[in-house]
Parts: structure tokens; C-alpha cells; sequence
């Protein structure tokens, strides 16, 4: 009976130390690469919350074979478009093509740009980012992974270890743009906090503007790209940003209390994220006329979309008071009119720009 009661005791210790090695690893990796989440969320709108449940459930805790092989944190595989190193390894099937990584930071990176590409991947961004068992549910239904169990799995990581936090500080980090290492700048105004690309910063103060004389005497404001005002101000009485390449309209949504859907529908935008131009976001949605002007004389290069945003103008008011047909754009040159009525006199038009 004693040997008995020695051998249950040697057991549970040894499954207690088991459990707290366990425990300590999964520490240990939050501790290590919580700041790489929190940046991915900033960056590209994924939770840190998931992220880090998924780095610790797909390389155990940095110390499975692939993990420490190929810094490949996330369990991708190679896909027909990576052209990067690659490493064979047993997975659901034998020797499959997994990528490597020159570092853990770029796996993390290309985790988030993974989720963000991939249309069927594309649903899990209209979900709350601070929902993580939806997004846990989402990530499986999509078909990240072939455990049937994934989601709970995602689930339990996150409260077992209060990832949730992370998730929140990205939120609270992207609206007061506090993190050093984020390639955003804070600007404070009656209005909150938004935040802007740092190269925004070498924005000027004042707004630049050239007018001239149009044939019925009527003073036009025509805005220069690249001259408005660092922070929120306002085109036609609706607030609006002047942001350049590399912004994240999720943190920006975020930032200003704007859900992502309603500041895509505000600029007639298509479900992304980062910006690959400067650009005017209008942060709520734009009147339907001009409160100042009666037209917009087309300039080389703008096309209707970005006359609604220069003038800040619904961009389906102008289809309507100028007779356009979507897909097609106005000549340079040409009046655009930017209230209803009847002018008797229309735009011509040219194939989409």
C-alpha cells in the first residue's frame, strides 16, 4: 500500500512539473512576442489575441521541429505563390512544403498578410476584433486548420492566458498612438485622437490653395494633392483626413470610433486595409450637394471618385446631376456640377481612367 501511495505521489508530481514547464514555455513566448502581435493588429486589423493563441497552439509554444527549423510560428504551408526557402515536414500528409522564415518577426508578418489576402479569409474582417471566439470559429470554418476541435482550442489559449489584453492594447495603442515602434503619429484636436501615417507630419499647417476665375465669375478653390492640414478637418462640412500610403484604414476606423464597414462605405472604398496611394478619408458620410460651389472643372488625371472626395460630395450625386453611367469618367476640362438641377449642359465623357 505505501509503494502504491509512492508511486501516486511520484505521479502527480511529476504531472505537476509537466503541466508547469508547460505553462512557463507559454509564458515565456507571450512575454517574448506579444509587442510582434499588437503590431499586427495595428498594421493589418488581426487580433493579437488570436495571433498569439495561434502561435502557441501551431509551434508549440516556439518549440516544435518546424518552429525552430524555418521561424514558420503559424503552420504555412508553401502555396503555389511563395518564392521563398522552403522546408519538408510531416504534417497531414508526409514531407509537405512548409515556408521559412529569415526571422520570426516575418512570420508573424506574413501570418496577418495571409489572413488579409486570401478571399476566403476575407469574412473574419467584418468581425469585432475584440470577438475572438468568433474570429476562433471564423478561422475554422475558413479552414486554417483540420483539428475539428481548432476553435475551441484558439478559445482556451485565450482565456486561459488573458491574450484578450493584447487585442486591447492594440485598440487603445492605434487610438492613441502611443507605441514607438508603429509608424503612426498622435494628433489631438476637438474632434479625439486619429491617427495618420508619420509622414503626414511634414504636412503643412495651413491649407494650400490656387484660385482662379471661372467664365461665370465664380471663385473655384482647387486643392493640390499633398496640401491639407495634418488631422482631422473639414471639406464641405464633413470631417474629413488627409492620410498617405501605408495607413491602416482599420486603425484609423478605429481611432476615430468609426466602425471599418461605415468608413469604406464613406469613401467608396473596396474591403482593404493598407493604402498604396495618399488619399482624402472622410471620417463621416459626405453631403449630398455643395454647401459653396456649383461645379468642379476636371483637372489632368482626376476621375468622378476623386472629385467626390476633393469637393466632398456623394459620389452617386454626382453620377446623377452630371447624367453619368458608372464607368465612365469626365474629360479634362469639363464642369462637373456639384448640385441638382438642370444646367442644359452635361460633361463629356471618356472610358473608364
Amino acid at each position: 500500500m505505501k509503494r502504491f501511495l509512492l508511486l501516486f505521489f511520484i505521479t502527480i508530481v511529476c504531472a505537476n512539473f509537466s503541466f508547469a514547464q508547460i505553462n512557463d514555455a507559454v509564458q515565456q513566448y507571450i512575454d517574448k512576442y506579444k509587442a510582434l502581435a499588437i503590431n499586427e493588429e495595428i498594421r493589418t486589423g488581426v487580433p493579437a489575441a488570436i495571433t498569439l493563441a495561434q502561435g502557441i497552439l501551431e509551434s508549440k509554444s516556439g518549440g516544435s521541429e518546424l518552429a525552430v527549423a524555418s521561424n514558420n510560428h503559424f503552420g504555412i504551408k508553401c502555396k503555389t505563390e511563395w518564392t521563398g526557402a522552403t522546408y519538408y515536414h510531416d504534417d497531414d500528409a508526409k514531407q509537405e512544403c512548409f515556408r521559412v522564415y529569415p526571422t520570426i518577426e516575418d512570420s508573424y508578418k506574413d501570418h496577418s498578410d495571409f489572413l488579409k489576402n486570401r478571399p476566403y479569409y476575407t469574412s473574419l474582417f467584418d468581425i469585432d476584433p475584440t470577438d475572438y471566439k468568433a474570429w476562433a470559429k471564423g478561422l475554422k470554418k475558413a479552414g486554417y486548420a483540420t483539428e475539428y476541435n481548432y476553435a475551441p482550442m484558439l478559445i482556451k489559449v485565450i482565456e486561459d492566458n488573458n491574450l484578450q489584453q493584447y487585442t486591447l492594447l492594440a485598440l487603445e495603442d492605434a487610438k492613441n498612438g502611443t507605441r514607438e515602434d508603429v509608424a503612426a503619429i498622435n494628433t489631438i484636436n476637438d474632434n479625439g485622437p486619429v491617427i495618420i501615417n508619420a509622414t503626414a507630419a511634414s504636412a503643412p499647417e495651413k491649407i494650400e490653395t490656387v484660385k482662379e476665375e471661372n467664365k461665370t465669375g465664380q471663385t473655384e478653390t482647387m486643392f493640390e494633392p499633398g496640401n491639407y492640414p495634418a488631422g482631422v478637418f473639414t471639406i464641405n462640412q464633413a470631417k474629413v483626413i488627409y492620410v498617405t500610403a501605408g495607413t491602416s484604414l482599420f486603425a484609423l476606423a478605429s481611432s476615430n470610433n468609426i466602425s471599418y464597414s461605415k468608413l469604406l462605405d464613406f469613401n467608396n472604398l473596396v474591403k482593404t486595409d493598407i493604402l498604396d496611394k495618399d488619399q482624402l478619408i472622410f471620417l463621416e458620410k459626405k453631403p449630398k450637394k455643395s454647401n459653396s460651389r456649383d461645379f468642379h472643372i476636371v483637372e489632368k488625371s482626376e476621375t468622378i471618385e476623386a472629385i467626390a472626395q476633393i469637393e466632398g460630395v456623394q459620389l452617386e450625386s454626382l453620377f446623377e446631376y452630371n447624367k453619368m453611367q458608372k464607368g465612365l469618367q469626365p474629360a479634362i476640362g469639363e464642369k462637373v456640377y456639384l448640385r441638382p438641377g438642370t444646367p442644359g449642359y452635361y460633361p463629356k465623357l471618356v472610358k473608364n481612367k
